[in-house]
């Protein structure tokens, strides 16, 4: 079993910066791909940016040029820097950790940080 914890989310105005953390834990063989999604109300959560363990990025259009995602492999820790956030950008972020244990591949989310941009 994994355990993630996710930080960093807050309110901030348009324009601003918010840097997202998430960190895995567990007894496991190793970490995969890692990544962020986000739900705003009435919507369904969708796919920010995903980071494999070699480093491979990949972004949701909406965000590109404005989200980094990085990872730190000796930590199990991923970020998210989000630069000109805006409205759009507001909801709940959640981390997503694919992992491998003894009985094969699973999947884990954190519990999700709010993030709310205020126009």
């Amino acid at each position: 079993q994994v355990q993630v914890v996710e930080s960093g989310g807050g309110l901030v105005q348009a324009g601003g910066s918010l840097n997202l953390s998430c960190a895995a834990s567990g007894n496991i063989l190793s970490y995969n791909d890692m990544g962020w999604h986000r739900q705003a109300p009435g919507k369904q959560r969708e796919l920010v940016a995903l980071i494999s363990v070699d480093g491979e990025t990949k972004y949701t259009a909406s965000v590109k040029d404005r989200f980094t995602i990085s990872r730190d492999n000796r930590k199990n820790t991923i970020f998210l820097q989000m630069n000109s956030l805006k409205p759009e950008d507001s909801g709940v972020y959640y981390c997503h950790v694919k992992a491998t244990g003894v009985y094969g591949d699973f999947d884990s989310w954190g519990q999700g940080t709010q993030v709310t941009v205020s126009s």
